[in-house]
């Protein structure tokens, strides 16, 4: 139930997955978190993600664009309304489809390092055995 890495505990969240059990759903509504997950429990009310999903969203979509941007000036010869036409309506459903997937993401951060309010929990590691120790 509990992920065994920090990666494992991202993904759940960029999935819209409850960061501890993986079987409940993250979200309410679009952007809006459970209070708790339906399947393991988990209080999801200390999450505080606040503008940094908005964040993420506009760094990776400006990173993606930019070479789009670049190719469509040098190699079309579009003009200015037609760049826009483009551009726009492209960025704005990139930008709509990265939030939930961001938050998701941000949430699981804050579960998985026990941030606000979160408890931090960790599957137990095994006890070394004679040969693995020094």
């Amino acid at each position: 139930m509990i992920p065994a890495t920090f990666a494992q505990a991202v993904w759940r969240g960029i999935r819209s997955r409850c960061p501890r059990c993986e079987q409940g759903s993250l979200f309410a509504r679009w952007l809006k978190p459970r209070e708790r997950c339906s399947v393991c429990s988990l209080d999801l009310t200390p999450q505080r993600a606040d503008d940094f999903p908005a964040y993420i969203a506009m760094i990776v979509t400006g990173h993606l664009m930019a070479p789009l941007i670049i190719a469509l000036s040098l190699d079309f010869a579009l003009g200015p309304v037609a760049m826009m036409a483009i551009l726009v309506p492209l960025a704005l459903v990139m930008m709509l489809g990265m939030l939930q997937p961001a938050k998701g993401g941000v949430i699981a951060v804050q579960w998985w390092n026990g941030m606000h309010g979160f408890v931090k929990e960790r599957l137990p590691t095994p006890e070394p055995t004679e040969r693995e120790r020094p």
